[in-house]
């Protein structure tokens, strides 16, 4: 069998791992569009703030694909996608042929049409080439505006302050982590951000990005004009479906996969941040990583299914540990909360129910049970009997098995 795999980041690398380890005989190949070997997006963060060289984001040591079997076409891009004839052409005019196709082209940022986005000094931050101009630009400036208050526009903020940046964070939503916190663990996160010198602006609207062909500044629907010599957008993603579209594959916002990672096209398969699973786009590395083990399983016929993924992150933002996991609002019938906070020392916790089972949690300002709790929320366990007792600081988790 020949496996053909579009896309070399987190969801193409780990199902051509996986399919290696399954079958030592498939032939795998993969295509990728930037020329560098597979390194996971968070060292960007890493190599922005300076606390990693370039030479160590990578996920693997060099030699890794040739050792493992894996043919890499880096530096290529996919053209077309021709079902019928079952190959796929590439900018270069190859034609690759394949039994077995998997899409993980993953997903582009997502630009907010303003008026002067195309100017220079604005930037996104998905690849290796982004960050590297993006640094590129900061040499003799100082100003940065991120446009976003989510998980990634925070890990920025946080790398840019690092650097010796004036940071400020501009947030459409009236608080800061909108899908992960509720408005008491945003606001004792804000007080944090700004304790450590990032600017906060929220429930912002911006209008249009300010310059003369280069940056500098932002206007908003009311407020005052931000001075800034880079806009850095992290205002979610578009999932890159334009080939699997044009191949006749059924997408909405992305490519639209069942349980066992296939496309509408026999052959086909996705997986990662283009794929579309259950009415949902994930975008988080967990979906990811399970997607790609489905889909390599899937390909080689094994009985494997793809349920869904419960969304949880973990950062550490100024010195505090954040971790969000699956719902983290109580509004609705059968459901409660409980919560415990102390907003002196960042420390709030907050578990949400339903029926008495666990299926959302706030852990901010430690790190203590933060792994425990999203394993029960995954679970959806059955707390009710220990609801109260779960966020107290002496809780002993072992006790649950």
């Amino acid at each position: 069998m020949n496996v053909l795999i579009l896309g070399n980041g987190l969801a193409g690398t780990l199902a051509a791992k996986t399919l290696r380890e399954l079958d030592p005989a498939v032939a795998i190949d993969v295509l990728g569009e930037e020329p560098y070997p597979y390194y996971p997006r968070p060292n960007l963060i890493e190599y922005l703030a300076g606390r990693r060289s370039r030479d160590k984001i990578y996920a693997f040591p060099e030699g890794w694909a040739e050792r493992q079997r894996i043919g890499h076409r880096l530096g290529e891009r996919a053209r077309r996608i021709l079902p019928a004839a079952k190959k796929v052409e590439t900018a270069s005019g190859a034609a690759l042929s394949y039994d077995a196709l998997l899409v993980a082209t993953g997903a582009r940022a997502a630009l907010p049409p303003l008026p002067g986005i195309d100017q220079a000094g604005v930037f996104a931050l998905r690849t290796l080439d982004d960050a590297d101009a993006l640094l590129g630009h900061l040499e003799g400036r100082r100003r940065v505006a991120v446009l976003g208050g989510g998980l990634l526009g925070l890990e920025i903020a946080r790398a840019l302050r690092g650097r010796g940046a004036e940071v400020e964070v501009v947030e459409f939503f009236d608080r800061l982590l909108p899908r992960q916190l509720d408005p008491p663990a945003a606001a004792v996160l804000r007080a944090q951000l700004e304790r450590s010198g990032i600017s906060v602006r929220l429930g912002a609207v911006a209008k249009e990005v300010l310059g003369d062909g280069t940056v500098r500044g932002l206007r908003f629907e009311t407020g005052p004009d931000l001075e800034t010599e880079a806009v850095v957008v992290a205002a979610g993603i578009k999932p890159e479906v334009g080939l699997a579209a044009e191949a006749g594959l059924r997408v909405g916002r992305g490519i639209i996969v069942d349980d066992q990672m296939k496309t509408s096209e026999p052959g086909i398969f996705a997986a990662g941040d283009v794929a579309e699973h259950g009415g949902r786009v994930y975008g988080i590395v967990p979906a990811a990583f399970e997607q790609a083990r489905v889909a390599a399983s899937a390909i080689l016929g094994l009985d494997r299914s793809y349920g869904g993924t419960v969304p949880f992150n973990t950062l550490k933002v100024a010195g505090l540990a954040v971790t969000s996991a699956g719902e983290i609002d109580a509004v609705g019938p059968g459901l409660e909360s409980h919560v415990r906070s102390d907003p002196a020392s960042g420390l709030h916790k907050k578990i949400v129910l339903q029926e008495g089972r666990l299926i959302g949690a706030i852990w901010m300002g430690t790190t203590k049970g933060a792994a425990e709790i999203v394993r029960l929320v995954s679970l959806k366990r059955d707390v009710e009997t220990i609801k109260k007792a779960l966020i107290e600081d002496d809780f002993d988790f072992t006790e649950i098995p």
